[in-house]
């Protein structure tokens, strides 16, 4: 079934749900894929756990490290990232709502004001009680002396914008996503399991709402039965084609 095409000339509105698996190919491993961080060890979870995080030093400290190592800072957009950016400059890109949280998209070219981070952004870094911010690489600059960074205002926890488990998504931004799945004519899934809520209820939103709903993803997901299209291939082959065959329409 191909996406019907729009009566007054232009292309049709695509919002876009951008999982982990968007940024494999800039060397970002997943966390729940076959070789997803979590998957080989599941205990590293805890990094991500507010409960966790809060209570226990240790955690904090191998948090940071994580962080500090993250290839997140030297990664490069893929032709997935840069196929999306061709959508916003023919103007036909509602948002990208993603799940990642390492930038990659805006760095492609996309404005900032058109990328929806769900789960946050690992630039920015806030204090847990006042949320007094400052930049990521700046307390990464200085986790040799200072392994378990606290905040120089008042002393609370520092902990990056990522969302962690236990933590509400940032403030207006998931509204921002179901406004931009249910006013869509065509949604695509790209590179997400679909199993973490809610992000992947904004799959079943845009189908209730008519959109032309495609999933790319190398393995079934839980809402493959909602789809017009489901395509298994590489993202970095199968977005870029899908984007050129919506220009076309």
């Amino acid at each position: 079934m191909e996406p019907a095409p729009s009566h007054d000339g232009h292309h049709p509105q695509v919002t876009v749900l951008a999982g982990a698996g968007m940024s494999t190919g800039s060397g970002i491993p997943d966390f729940r894929g076959p070789d997803g961080v979590w998957t080989r060890d599941p205990l590293a979870a805890r990094l991500l756990d507010l409960d966790w995080y809060v209570t226990d030093p240790a955690i904090r400290r191998r948090t940071w490290q994580m962080w500090r190592e993250s290839p997140v800072w030297t990664a490069e957009p893929t032709a997935a990232h840069r196929s999306l950016t061709q959508l916003a400059a023919a103007d036909a890109l509602r948002a990208v709502c993603t799940q990642n949280f390492d930038g990659l998209q805006q760095r492609a070219g996309t404005s900032p004001e058109a990328v929806l981070e769900l789960h946050g952004s690992l630039t920015g870094t806030r204090c847990l009680d006042c949320d007094a911010r400052q930049p990521t690489v700046d307390v990464l600059a200085r986790l040799d002396t200072d392994p378990d960074p606290h905040c120089a205002r008042c002393g609370g926890l520092l902990a990056t914008d990522v969302v962690m488990f236990g933590e509400a998504l940032p403030t207006g931004v998931l509204e921002a996503a179901v406004e931009a799945a249910t006013s869509c004519e065509v949604f695509i899934a790209v590179g997400s399991t679909l199993k973490v809520q809610p992000a992947a209820s904004l799959t079943a939103m845009a189908a209730e709402a008519g959109a032309h709903v495609v999933i790319v993803n190398a393995d079934p997901t839980p809402y493959d039965r909602l789809a017009d299209e489901v395509d298994r291939r590489p993202i970095d082959q199968a977005l870029p084609e899908l984007v050129e065959r919506l220009l076309r329409a």
